[in-house]
């Protein structure tokens, strides 16, 4: 889990995109300007359904810097589980109303939910709406419950030590602010469960110096000569975020140390948040006009907006898109096919060098790169043989519609 690069197990993957160069495009004809990184995990099933795993890495360096966007928000969802597990109070589960207090000139205070049925906030919830649209408030009201320090404590606790969570996501706080977590209550009516006062986290992180860019907008909205410094904000690797995923798809493959502390029932509510549509919830229902099926489908159907996901084809998975980083996270199934693979990848899609500016090529250039990545890997798994079918039965959902 340590600083370094990671060499591929064998050239399997490099040649397979090399052969399809012309297909992936410009990201793969210049991937040190694309800072482009790959993180692809086959999966084959023994006598028993026990998965074993073979990772391939293409150009993945924990050294180089991408911002990891809202695919912070994969670890932040599962250490909120993981934390009402641990707190262990009677009446207070995912799905028991969360109220958050205001914190002064930073945070405000949330009693109700309007896009809930029964218009209540909730760590269920917020989850959801992570999933299924990305949303940034529902990641924030998360992080302040686990607040900033318990959240990167138990990430290092699980092997991820060179995580650094650092701030909530799409408001403009500085480092102090973020420091700060809201007082926040679990209740029943006017039963109070559990309270949970406001906190200051006292963490430590080690130095960084990342930046990127040639200029950007400041916080006040002026252009800058000179790259963009991301020291002071959030960072995880690309392996870690792809490694969280195989330890909520396969908890039973990753060693007690990393495995985190979920029950049957949280795994299953978070298989059917990561692979659900749009189009088959009516909590929170959304308006598919504008969250279309594909819309945080990046690898295979590059988020189109009319894209058509087959039934047989789940896609659980976390993208996080801002700065010009994309970056997508994904346990792929074709229950069809009995077709099962990892994916991970990341690019930087930011040709005028400007950040801040909103200028990003993630239409043009990003999505159907992940898109054309997905297709590759998926056709070479449909045409892989197999020793022994996959049961892949713990993975299939009954979504709400």
């Amino acid at each position: 889990m340590q600083t370094r690069h990671y060499p591929p197990t064998d050239n399997f993957l490099e040649m397979l995109l090399k052969a399809n160069a012309a297909r992936l495009g410009a990201v793969f004809q210049h991937p040190n300007e694309y800072r482009l990184q790959v993180v692809y995990t086959r999966i084959d099933r023994d006598q028993q359904n026990k998965p074993h795993f073979q990772d391939f890495y293409y150009r993945v360096d924990t050294n180089s810097y991408f911002y990891p966007a809202s695919t912070v928000k994969l670890p932040g969802a599962i250490l909120a589980l993981e934390k009402l597990n641990d707190l262990h109070i009677p009446g207070v589960d995912k799905f028991t109303p969360m109220l958050t207090d205001s914190l002064a000139n930073i945070s405000p205070a949330v009693t109700s939910d309007s896009s809930a049925v029964n218009k209540l906030p909730s760590i269920a919830h917020y989850i959801k709406k992570i999933f299924l649209t990305s949303d940034n408030d529902a990641f924030n009201r998360l992080y302040e419950f686990l607040g900033q320090q318990e959240f990167n404590t138990r990430l290092w606790e699980k092997g991820y030590t060179q995580a650094q969570i650092r701030h909530r996501v799409g408001i403009p706080l500085n480092i102090v602010d973020n420091l700060q977590t809201n007082a926040i209550r679990f209740q029943q009516g006017h039963h109070l469960l559990y309270l949970q006062p406001a906190k200051i986290s006292h963490l430590n992180f080690s130095p960084r110096h990342d930046s990127i860019g040639k200029a950007h907008y400041n916080y006040l909205g002026k252009l800058q000569n000179g790259p963009m410094d991301f020291s002071f904000r959030n960072r995880i690797s690309l392996p870690a975020l792809h490694n969280i995923m195989r330890s909520i798809i396969f908890p039973e493959a990753v060693t007690n140390s990393q495995r985190f502390r979920l029950t049957e029932s949280d795994y299953q509510f978070l298989y059917k948040c990561m692979s659900q549509l749009p189009s088959e919830t009516a909590d929170p229902a959304y308006d598919t006009s504008q969250f279309q099926d594909a819309y945080v489908k990046f690898l295979l159907y590059g988020g189109e907006k009319t894209a058509h996901i087959p039934p047989h084809i789940r896609i659980f998975n976390k993208p996080g898109w801002a700065y010009g980083f994309l970056t997508d996270v994904a346990y792929i199934v074709d229950f069809a096919n009995q077709v099962e693979f990892l994916l991970s990848a990341t690019v930087y899609v930011n040709k005028d060098g400007i950040l801040g500016d909103d200028q990003y090529e993630f239409d043009q250039t990003g999505k159907p790169f992940l898109k054309v990545l997905g297709q590759l890997i998926y056709e070479t798994e449909l045409q892989r043989k197999k020793k022994y079918p996959a049961d892949l039965s713990r993975y299939k959902i009954i979504y709400d519609k």
